[in-house]
C-alpha cells in the first residue's frame, strides 16, 4: 500500500470537507484550538508534514518543491474519496493551498492563508537552517522556536516547542530546501477560489507585508490582521482565528450565512441555546436577526468586524444593554480585540455616553474578562 500523509478526521461522514495544513515545525495538533467548533459543521481532515507528528520521513524525497508537497495532499484526498474541499492552512502549510488553488482550482472551493507567504525571504537563511538541522537535529531549532512563534506576552508554547524537537531532522530539512527555492507570486493572479488572508501584526516569520502581498496578488482576497499574535496565530489567538474562518467558510455551514457568522461571533453555545429556545412566538423575530442582522449588516465587508464590535460596543452601553453588552465583550474578543482595547472603547463612551453608563459597562467587561482569562482565552 503506498503510504500517505498521517492525519485525523473530525467531524460528520456527510458534511462539506475542510482540509487544514501545518506549519513548519508543528503537527496537526496546531489546529486544536479551533477543531471541535468547525467540526460541529465539517469534516475536518487535518495532515502532518512529511517527518512531522505521524507522517512517514521519506514521503517527500530531496530536491521536492512545492508540487510535491501538495501532491501528497491531493492523494490523501483521493484516497478518502475527497474531490472538492475547502482549504486552510498555516506558513507552509497555507503555501500548499496557494498552488493549490493556482493549479487545481476545481478540487479547492474556498481558500484561507495563516501567517503565510508567497516567498518566504531570500533562500540563504533557509538553506543554512537546513544545514544546521542536518548536522544537529532540531534541537537547535526548537530552543528559538518561542521566539518566532509567539509574543512574549504569550506562555503556553512548551508543548509546541517539544513537537518540533522530535520532528525527523532530514524531513525537516528537505521543507527549509523547498522554501528556499518556494515562489509563488506569479501564481496568485491565477487563484479565483473565494480566499481569506490572516496575519499577525507581530508575526517575524511571515510580517503582515507578506500577507498584504498575498491579499494584493490574489483577486477579491480579504485581509484580517490580527493585533498581539505572531506566527502561530492560531494558538495565540484561538478565538479570533477561529471566527474569521467560521465567516469565511460559511457558505459551507448548515443554515444562512448570516448564522454562520452570528456563530463566529457570538459563539456556538450562545446560537445553540437561542436556537432551542425558539417558539413560534419569537421564531419571526429570531429569522429577522438573523437575515437582517447578521446577514446583511455584519457579512458586509465595507467595515471590518473589529470596528463593528466597537460600535456595538458604544451603542449597547448607550443603551444601557448590561447583558447583550456581556455577550457582545465576548464576541469582541472572537473578533481580535484586547482587553486594552475593550477598556478603550468603554473609556470613550464614557464621554459621549455618560459615565453612570460606562461605570456600569466596566464593571460588566470586567467580569467577562475574567472569565475569558481563567477559560484561557487570551
Amino acid at each position: 500500500m503506498t503510504p500517505t500523509l498521517h492525519h485525523r478526521i473530525d467531524g460528520p461522514a456527510d458534511a462539506p470537507v475542510l482540509v487544514l495544513g501545518p506549519s513548519l515545525g508543528t503537527s496537526l495538533s496546531v489546529w486544536d484550538p479551533q477543531v471541535p467548533a468547525l467540526a460541529r459543521q465539517w469534516r475536518v481532515v487535518r495532515w502532518d508534514l512529511p517527518g512531522h507528528g505521524g507522517s512517514p520521513a521519506d514521503l517527500l524525497p530531496a530536491g521536492a518543491g512545492i508540487a510535491e508537497l501538495a501532491r501528497l495532499v491531493l492523494d490523501l484526498a483521493d484516497k478518502l474519496g475527497v474531490d472538492t474541499f475547502a482549504y486552510a492552512g498555516i506558513s507552509l502549510g497555507g503555501a500548499v493551498g496557494t498552488w493549490l488553488a493556482a493549479h487545481h482550482p476545481g478540487r479547492t472551493t474556498s481558500l484561507a492563508l495563516v501567517c503565510s507567504s508567497a516567498r518566504f525571504g531570500e533562500p540563504g537563511p533557509w538553506l543554512e537552517r537546513a544545514e544546521l538541522v542536518r548536522a544537529h537535529g532540531t534541537d537547535p531549532i526548537a530552543a528559538t522556536a518561542p521566539a518566532r512563534w509567539f509574543t512574549p506576552a504569550f506562555a503556553r508554547a512548551d508543548a509546541f516547542v517539544a513537537g518540533q524537537g522530535r520532528t525527523d531532522r532530514e524531513a525537516y530539512a528537505i521543507c527549509c530546501d523547498l522554501l528556499a527555492t518556494l515562489d509563488l507570486r506569479a501564481d496568485l493572479s491565477r487563484i479565483t477560489t473565494p480566499t481569506l488572508v490572516i496575519a499577525g501584526r507581530e508575526d517575524p516569520a511571515t510580517p503582515p507585508a507578506h500577507a498584504r502581498e498575498l491579499a494584493d496578488g490574489i483577486g477579491h482576497a480579504r485581509l484580517l490582521e490580527l493585533p498581539h499574535a505572531a506566527h502561530l496565530a492560531s494558538v495565540e489567538q484561538p478565538q479570533a482565528v477561529l471566527g474569521a474562518l467560521q465567516a469565511h467558510f460559511g457558505a459551507g455551514w448548515t443554515g444562512s450565512p448570516g448564522t454562520a457568522v452570528r456563530r463566529a461571533v457570538l459563539g456556538d453555545d450562545h446560537v445553540d441555546r437561542a436556537t432551542a429556545r425558539t417558539t413560534p412566538f419569537t421564531a419571526r423575530f429570531q429569522d429577522f436577526i438573523t437575515r437582517y442582522a447578521w446577514g446583511e449588516i455584519w457579512t458586509s465587508d465595507v467595515l471590518d468586524r473589529r470596528t463593528r464590535s466597537c460600535i456595538t460596543l458604544t451603542a449597547l452601553v448607550a443603551g444601557g444593554q448590561a447583558e447583550e453588552l456581556a455577550l457582545h465583550v465576548r464576541g469582541a474578543v472572537r473578533n481580535g480585540l484586547t482587553p486594552q482595547e475593550i477598556g478603550e472603547v468603554l473609556l470613550q463612551s464614557a464621554v459621549y455616553c455618560g459615565v453612570p453608563a460606562a461605570n456600569s459597562a466596566f464593571a460588566v467587561a470586567g467580569l467577562v474578562l475574567r472569565e475569558l482569562e481563567e477559560e484561557g482565552t487570551y
